[in-house]
């Protein structure tokens, strides 16, 4: 991919690669707000989230980090290498003594956690959970909008696909067992 922007106020311009996105490519991106991912050599973008959603995700994050025991580390935005893939979850859980990379390995990951708008629904729903479902991690989040709070729905992986365990909502704390013991409160991340 090759940027060219002259001395002027024009924006830059983008090409493709020659063949298949790979991770190099996502670095000559703008830091702009959009998320870029790559889905078996296709390139995905995403505009940039709204306050809203950026709310959801830090709480989420705080709730997660609040229960981790000790070695366990709570991520925002933390890239997942998936074979020809590259995925950004909202939230990633790594297990202790992770490899610490910066596109990590899904055998580190615990959990992913997806807060979900309006432009990032079915990636959220349905693409996203099948390549992480595939590589074996064994816990995924997704969080709606709810009629009064966010919905939390929490799944389990087996044979390579995720099963719902629970659907949460509300102010009533609700204790969970993956990736750790916790009590997850969704009313409370608005």
């Amino acid at each position: 991919m090759v940027m060219t922007s002259p001395a002027t106020s024009v924006p830059p311009r983008w090409s493709t690669p020659d063949g298949r996105w790979t991770e190099p490519d996502l670095h000559l991106f703008p830091q702009d707000g959009h998320r870029y991912e790559i889905v078996d050599g296709s390139l995905h973008v995403a505009p940039p989230e709204p306050e809203s959603h950026e709310a959801v995700v830090r709480a989420v994050v705080t709730t997660l980090r609040a229960a981790a025991p000790p070695g366990w580390w709570v991520c925002d935005r933390l890239g997942i290498e998936i074979g020809d893939s590259n995925l950004v979850p909202d939230v990633t859980v790594l297990r202790p003594r992770s490899s610490g990379a910066v596109w990590c390995d899904p055998a580190d990951v615990a959990l992913v956690v997806e807060v979900e708008t309006a432009a990032t629904r079915r990636f959220d729903r349905l693409l996203k959970p099948s390549l992480y479902a595939e590589a074996g991690i064994p816990s995924f989040w997704r969080v709606e909008p709810g009629r009064l709070s966010p919905l939390l729905h929490t799944y389990e992986v087996g044979a390579a696909r995720y099963r719902v365990v629970h659907s949460i909502e509300g102010a009533e704390p609700v204790k969970l067992d993956a990736p750790y013991p916790m009590r997850v409160t969704p009313a409370a991340w608005i």
